[in-house]
């Protein structure tokens, strides 16, 4: 991927997001939200349709035939990432208080959030084994430690590798999934990029980039599939511009 294509869309975007009718930008981002919702939670087993996941998290309806579980996990997804953007917004950097309240608003009429596990676990199909609770807890504390200093990594690459780096530690009993793609989010809005939604129809592709880097510690692959999702995003936003200009080259909405 050519990252230097990639900010160079993202400082266009900057310099015209203002001249996005504030309707279409608002309309914009609550789908988004919908999606990455409906795919992040789809993604860990959850099986409310996109729909149904609109129905709840806009209009505000109850859908008969679906656990609660289900329900409180795409209205908790909600929260949380209302509460990764306020935090980007306040210029908050990710650290480990953050990423723990991340998970406390995941887990909500769940499971008690924001506690490290202290169990062993599996992940299912995978081939690698996350660390003993002794070793996890060393992990965790060193990847925290290390965030803010890997200035080996450019933005994107360090949105992947936050990820990555994390779901392989896999901190908590559940939620660590959702946890990490909002923590990757976090980091890529932290540095003026789009978040992204990894499709649910895309999750094969999307654990093998995970097991790439969790066995091998190749980052390349996810961070290839992080780039191209971002691509596609600053596409859409762009487009919203070049949709609505008049004739004259000022902005008009048309949505």
């Amino acid at each position: 991927m050519d990252y230097d294509m990639l900010y160079d869309k993202k400082e266009q975007l900057a310099k015209i997001r203002s001249s996005i009718q504030p309707e279409a930008l608002e309309s914009f981002e609550k789908s988004f939200d919908v999606e990455y919702a409906h795919n992040s939670t789809a993604i860990e087993g959850n099986t409310l349709t996109l729909i149904q996941t609109k129905a709840i998290l806009e209009d505000g309806l109850s859908v008969g035939g679906k656990t609660l579980r289900e329900i409180y996990e795409v209205a908790n997804h909600a929260k949380a990432f209302a509460f990764v953007k306020k935090c980007v917004a306040e210029g908050r950097t990710l650290d480990e208080p953050t990423a723990k309240d991340i998970h406390a608003l995941l887990m909500e009429n769940i499971l008690v959030g924001d506690v490290y596990r202290n169990v062993e676990v599996r992940i299912s199909g995978a081939g690698f084994k996350p660390p003993a609770p002794n070793e996890m807890f060393r992990q965790i504390k060193n990847f925290f430690a290390d965030l803010p200093y890997r200035t080996d990594l450019n933005p994107i690459e360090l949105a992947a590798w936050t990820h990555a780096e994390f779901v392989k530690i896999h901190p908590f009993v559940d939620g660590n999934g959702r946890t990490s793609r909002m923590l990757m989010n976090y980091q890529l809005m932290s540095k003026g990029f789009l978040p992204v939604s990894i499709a649910k129809e895309k999750r094969l592709e999307y654990f093998d980039a995970l097991e790439a880097y969790a066995v091998g510690g190749d980052l390349k692959l996810f961070a290839d599939m992080v780039a191209g999702l971002e691509d596609t995003r600053l596409d859409e936003y762009l487009a919203i511009i070049s949709e609505q200009v008049t004739e004259d080259g000022s902005p008009t909405h048309t949505m």
